[in-house]
């Protein structure tokens, strides 16, 4: 089986960046797995996106999957490395999602990430280190990215959290917190 890695961090904190090296540092070929939407009426999420394109090389493979996650990742071939950016936007595809189909959504790429045969590299936004939301929908956005983050990174082999310009291996330093079974929302 491959390897999986989380990086996650708050925003601007480097993730995107340090998830980029450590694909660079696998030598295998890579596919980017955008979940971003494009939005032209949006020129600053525009310069956001070009950002991001600016910084990859030409030879990366580029899938822009806002929805079917564990499906663009089933189409990576064997021995590649995949770079997921971000499980936050993939989440937020799919807050109009009922709760029982973000459910299956979640359970199905949780049950997949163990199985992949290539590096997985995934990035996501910490969103719980704020003010509960006062809105329904930014509190389901922070809840279901909550739980998302903190199960991959009980089934990553590694997790990184980027703050203050450092990468900190979190399986390196950390202890491993059971495996709740609370809502998914």
């Amino acid at each position: 089986m491959g390897n999986s890695i989380l990086v996650t961090g708050a925003v601007r904190s480097g993730k995107s960046e340090w998830a980029e090296h450590l694909a660079l540092q696998s030598g295998k070929p890579v596919t980017y797995i955008a979940t971003a939407k494009e939005d032209p009426s949006d020129p600053e999420w525009t310069a956001r996106i070009q950002h991001h394109r600016d910084r990859r090389p030409d030879t990366w493979q580029f899938i822009a999957e806002a929805k079917d996650l564990s499906g663009a990742l089933k189409t990576i071939p064997s021995g590649h490395c995949v770079l997921v950016d971000s499980l936050g936007l993939w989440v937020a595809a799919h807050l109009e999602t009922e709760a029982a189909q973000w459910h299956e959504l979640m359970a199905e790429f949780l049950e997949l990430l163990p199985t992949l045969d290539f590096l997985s590299i995934m990035v996501a936004e910490e969103t719980g280190w704020g003010l509960v939301p006062t809105y329904p929908m930014g509190r389901l956005f922070r809840d279901r990215l909550g739980r998302l983050i903190r199960q991959t990174g009980l089934k990553a082999d590694e997790t990184y959290l980027l703050a203050g310009g450092h990468a900190l291996n979190l399986k390196q330093l950390g202890q491993p917190l059971p495996e709740a079974q609370s809502p998914l929302f």
